[in-house]
């Protein structure tokens, strides 16, 4: 549903007017945190309801799985479990791929042991070849390697999913 900013429109809860505002929004349906830059809201003043348009989603969803492949930091539990389900694969499936228990990668999912370093980058690397669409960032990703710290941090990812940019904020 696209529908211009003040534009007045139909609640998808209670049926009444709800106004449409842009402003950023913090996307909390992904295992990220992401920020969506000036996003299409519509309000319901009457229920509260709020609608979030995003537009090109499995685009956006592309580009923050690259966001976390090409983040010069170990990746989060977070951030991994992200990626396995961009892949459409369950826990099992993924752990096997990868070559490790499938309870050692729910530990790193849910942060109780830290991923490491060589199994970060080859977690980057099957991603890129499982994932639609990523597979020509390979060489791209394989040579900032070295730009990886042995510092797992997480970072916010700040996307526009109108232009398809995004940048990491602190």
């Amino acid at each position: 549903m696209k529908a211009k900013e003040g534009k007045t429109e139909k609640c998808s809860a209670c049926g009444k007017a709800a106004k449409t505002v842009r402003r950023d929004y913090e996307w909390k349906d992904v295992d990220l945190p992401v920020l969506l830059k000036n996003v299409e809201m519509i309000e319901c003043g009457k229920c509260g309801n709020v609608e979030v348009v995003i537009p090109q989603i499995s685009k956006l969803m592309r580009l923050l799985a690259l966001a976390v492949i090409l983040k010069p930091y170990r990746m989060t539990g977070g951030e991994l479990r992200f990626l396995r389900k961009f892949t459409n694969r369950t826990g099992a499936e993924f752990a096997k791929v990868i070559k490790v228990d499938k309870t050692t990668l729910s530990k790193w999912e849910n942060s109780d042991d830290p991923i490491g370093e060589q199994s970060d980058r080859l977690i980057r690397t099957v991603v890129l070849g499982l994932a639609e669409g990523l597979q020509a960032e390979l060489s791209n990703v394989v040579m900032n390697f070295d730009r990886i710290t042995s510092e797992v941090r997480p970072v916010t990812i700040e996307a526009d999913p109108k232009t398809l940019s995004y940048e990491y904020a602190a």
